[in-house]
């Protein structure tokens, strides 16, 4: 395979902009300091706080590939750590993610602004698992990928000042359709809005409106807030 498969861009498309305000969530949460973790017990303690977490896979540095914990022949979709994420593989079944149901998925091709093509399988599962965003524990030849699942981590709320941010982040690694991506992150957050095909408008709880502009491409061009009565920032 060459290139991410269409039903994978467009999940990841609207759940990318989610994904990343939870990692801000989890990074102001969790100290990056020495870490240990014990997959059996399904512990990440680092800093003097532990949470509680599952094991995604594994992204290869030399083989550019990423290796399900599923798959992996130390685990096995038995183990404690690995059977609360079998759901990404059942998704996958469903919708038609090839990247799900594939045991060990070739990332040899990608060239994108991520780190490299595992951090953004780790981003798209992560958003279908919901929780409180995911690790990236390296280790000498890559990086174990753990999701969060722990409701210590606070979920963030709906804020309109980081959206255009978010949005354009997203956007960089999932390009898809910049439209959805926005679409995800304003019904992650209960948030009303009224799309067409250059504008969203979203109506901000509490009052007052914003408004996302997007070009005859599809691609976000920015973002406007209106002062309501109680002072929506803008």
């Amino acid at each position: 395979m060459s290139g991410f498969s269409p039903a994978f861009e467009r999940l990841g498309a609207a759940l990318a902009a989610v994904v990343l305000q939870r990692q801000e969530a989890l990074a102001e949460f969790l100290p990056r300091e020495d870490w240990s973790a014990d997959l059996t017990a399904r512990t990440y303690t680092s800093g003097g706080v532990t949470v509680r977490v599952s094991l995604l896979g594994s992204y290869a540095a030399h083989e550019r590939t990423w290796l399900w914990g599923w798959a992996n022949p130390q685990f096995g979709d038995a183990h404690p750590a690995v059977v609360p994420m079998l759901i990404i593989r059942t998704v996958g079944e469903r919708l038609g993610i090839t990247e799900f149901t594939t045991p060990e998925v070739d990332l040899s091709w990608y060239e994108g602004p991520a780190g490299h093509g595992g951090e953004l399988i780790a981003m798209a599962a992560g958003g279908v698992l919901r929780g409180g965003g995911y690790i990236s524990a390296g280790y000498d030849g890559g990086s174990a990928y753990l999701h969060v699942d722990d409701p210590q981590v606070p979920a963030p709320s709906f804020d309109p000042v980081p959206v255009p941010r978010l949005l354009k982040d997203a956007a960089s690694l999932f390009p898809h359709e910049p439209r959805l991506t926005l679409a995800g992150f304003l019904a992650e957050h209960r948030v009303g809005y009224r799309q067409t095909e250059m504008e969203t408008e979203v109506m901000a709880p509490g009052g007052g409106l914003a408004r996302a502009r997007f070009d005859g491409l599809g691609r976000f061009v920015d973002w406007r807030s209106e002062l309501s009565p109680a002072g929506l920032p803008g």
